[in-house]
């Protein structure tokens, strides 16, 4: 570099610069601030971690006297607009509550030395920074323009523009453009030149329309009082950035390597058990783990271990079924120092197939020797997604959480690719009357490693004890007619397989679903749920499961238009009084968030009415009680629903389930019917039974069941039955 240039002009700057055929930070600049007076930027996001690269020329910056000015923007989540854009919070306070929580602890001693320096410069007041937000029509968002302008000693200025932000990535590692005009060269640039100066100057001074520009000098305080550790000497910040500097392919090693996080160092032991199966087995298995039981972490720490095995060379894939586990999972894997990319169709990461695409490239080329795909079950079923995935030779892992899901036809399509590691996660393995399902499952993932159930997780104190309440309702007449008339029909669609077994026609599966939705939806139980409600109406951390079928209208003989659970949602609100959410699909995950996070302060949310997207992996380990309105006859639901409620939580002694039994008709009548009526019902007394045994089974109170158990028993004379299932039911002295 040539000292002895004083201006702007004496260097050779090219129209465009980009960071696949351009040294961005060598070529442009380093040269240039060694004779700046000032420097001025406008990011979307400021990471301080990229003053390092630039520091060399901010030491003959300072020298000169010269300052720097960043404007960047918060990352403000949907819940922090909606409460400023509401007014339950005041702008100011969210912002700088983010800002505040956005300063990280150093991750190693190279980061310490970075912020070190960020401290400096502001505490020295070479450095200040504000913060932008654009605001149109009282909605508020985040400030995305990327600009920098460079003023030297003889009063010339260079502005530029582009995709970059300030941070070591987008220097360093992403490919990266910007466009650079000079007002010494022409007329054109010059008039440029002078917009973007202008333009800063507005935002910077608070009068550009519809952006709001703020300082935040408590922000600053907390930077200079966290990160501040010596004072440094200016003059030889160069030499201290040359021996912290670390080329782009170890700043992916640092910033992406599987490792545990400080505090689980040490796992419980049947998560280690699992692991080390896993890894005698050849790193291929099942995690057979009941909800609650730490299933995400002990996957994540089983990653750790192979990615040590094959010394750091892993393609990692992981699949969820759905949007919001795969975002639960991300913040999991940054726990554990792994910075995914994030694939389905409301991913942050709008360019996930490009990234994917550069990630596998580059893991076949050897410039890059590990990354992190996570994706939802439909994403990766796409052809796009599964080309890809063929593309890798070598070490290539996947994980599928809530495995259970990959049994079904379309999805087990895609295990085919002979992935070298493979681990499946689930509470309930075994798929509900599809043994092909749950036996390709195993052929492809390998044998279970561990299965640790709900019984065992509650003896060992990791999942809460619990009390259970089966309350038993009726059909209304106008729902009885419709159940018979359906049954009816699926007794017609029963068909042969060639291996003598029967199975439903498409038809019987339409009926048998519309009969299921018909029993979910009782009418009865909605005036059940209001009694034993207004003694839980002052209460919180309550959880109430419905279906999501229209209520029966016993006078039109037919679906109303009304869900069941507006129908709940509408009666425990206004009925009650309560303060009441819906949890469903519709949400977007940024609600979702807002409602867990309220859940959670029981002052602002009492009950959550939710369905079928609670079954997996959502975590809200304060409920205590819950009124499972709407069960299905697969065990893989009402178990994943009860593991819901049990999740250790502070405070938590037990839980509470109230199960609404569902009946054709009223126990009381049963004496009046005859056999053939009688037959009608068994099908669904049986499911019932089934779920009232499995639930009472380990409950604390297991004898307020067993009166229930033993009038249905002796109503439908199923002695047989009980047996027949190899449970603990009631036995025969308890029922006389």
């Amino acid at each position: 570099m040539n000292l002895i240039m004083k201006s702007f002009k004496d260097f050779c700057i090219k129209k465009e610069y980009r960071s696949n055929t351009d040294d961005i930070v060598n070529d442009f600049y380093l040269p240039l601030l060694t004779v700046s007076k000032g420097y001025d930027r406008a990011v979307g996001f400021f990471s301080s971690s990229a003053l390092a690269e630039v520091a060399k020329g901010i030491s003959t910056l300072v020298a000169n006297g010269g300052k720097i000015r960043i404007v960047a923007s918060p990352h403000l989540y949907e819940e922090d607009i909606k409460a400023i854009e509401l007014g339950y919070r005041k702008r100011d306070e969210v912002i700088s509550e983010l800002l505040i929580k956005e300063l990280k602890e150093p991750v190693n001693e190279h980061e310490a030395k970075q912020l070190n320096i960020l401290a400096n410069l502001i505490a020295d007041k070479v450095l200040d920074i504000k913060i932008a937000l654009t605001e149109n029509d009282n909605k508020i968002g985040m400030y995305h323009e990327k600009m920098g302008l460079l003023y030297d000693l003889s009063g010339n200025t260079i502005a530029f523009s582009g995709s970059m932000n300030e941070s070591l990535t987008a220097f360093s590692i992403n490919v990266e453009s910007i466009d650079v005009y000079c007002d010494w060269k022409n007329q054109d640039e010059k008039e440029r030149v002078q917009g973007k100066k202008d333009a800063f100057k507005r935002i910077w001074e608070n009068e550009e329309d519809k952006i709001t520009t703020k300082d935040f000098p408590e922000v600053k305080k907390e930077i200079i009082n966290k990160y501040k550790r010596t004072n440094i000497d200016y003059k030889n910040l160069t030499e201290v950035v040359e021996e912290q500097t670390i080329k782009p392919k170890d700043i992916t090693h640092i910033t992406n390597e599987p490792k545990r996080p400080e505090f689980l160092k040490e796992l419980r032991y049947y998560q280690e058990e699992a692991i080390n199966a896993w890894l005698e087995k050849g790193c291929r298995g099942i995690f057979v783990m009941a909800t609650g039981t730490g299933k995400t972490y002990t996957g994540l720490a089983a990653s750790v271990e192979l990615y040590k095995r094959v010394e750091g060379r892993l393609a990692m894939v992981i699949v969820c079924p759905q949007q919001h586990l795969v975002d639960q999972w991300v913040e999991d894997l940054n726990e554990f120092n792994i910075k995914p990319i994030i694939g389905h169709s409301e991913s942050i990461q709008k360019d996930y197939k490009q990234r994917l695409h550069k990630a596998v490239l580059d893991y076949k080329l050897g410039v890059n020797n590990f990354f992190c795909f996570i994706c939802t079950n439909a994403t990766f079923a796409t052809e796009y997604v599964q080309n890809e995935m063929n593309k890798i030779k070598d070490n290539s892992f996947l994980m599928v959480d809530e495995a259970h899901n990959f049994g079904a036809e379309k999805i087990k399509e895609t295990l085919k690719k002979e992935y070298t590691y493979r681990l499946a996660l689930s509470a309930t393995f075994d798929r509900h009357n599809d043994p092909d399902g749950t036996s390709c499952l195993e052929n492809f993932f390998g044998d279970k490693c561990i299965d640790y159930g709900i019984e065992e997780a509650i003896e060992n104190g990791m999942l809460t004890e619990y009390y259970y309440y089966p309350i038993v309702t009726s059909l209304t007449d106008g729902e009885l007619l419709k159940y018979k008339q359906l049954t009816e029909k699926i007794s017609k669609c029963v068909q042969q397989t060639k291996s003598g077994k029967t199975k439903l026609s498409k038809a019987g599966e339409m009926y048998a679903l519309e009969r299921s939705r018909l029993v979910a939806a009782a009418k009865n139980k909605n005036s059940k749920l209001l009694e034993i409600m207004e003694d839980y109406k002052d209460d919180h951390d309550i959880l109430v499961y419905c279906g999501a079928a229209t209520i029966f209208d016993d006078e039109q003989e037919e679906n109303s238009d009304i869900k069941q659970i507006d129908e709940i949602t509408y009666l425990l609100g206004k009925q009650l009084g309560m303060s009441v959410a819906q949890f469903t699909a519709n949400e977007s995950a940024e609600q979702r968030k807002l409602i867990i996070k309220n859940f959670e302060d029981a002052s602002e949310l009492q009950a959550l009415v939710a369905i079928k997207c609670l079954d997996e992996g959502v975590n809200i380990p304060s409920v205590r009680t819950a009124f499972i309105l709407a069960s299905t006859t697969n065990p893989k639901e009402y178990i994943q629903r009860r593991g819901r409620v049990l999740r250790l939580y502070e405070g938590k002694e037990y839980a509470k389930i109230y199960d609404f039994i569902t009946l054709p008709r009223p126990i009381d009548d049963l004496n009046y019917m005859l056999d053939e009526e009688l037959k009608v019902d068994i099908t669904l007394v049986k499911n019932e039974l089934k779920r009232i045994i499995e639930f009472k089974r380990i409950s604390r109170n297991p004898y307020d069941s067993d009166y229930i158990i033993s009038e249905l028993i002796d109503s439908y004379n199923l002695n047989d039955f009980i047996y027949e299932e190899g449970t603990n039911g009631a036995r025969t002295e308890d029922r006389h």
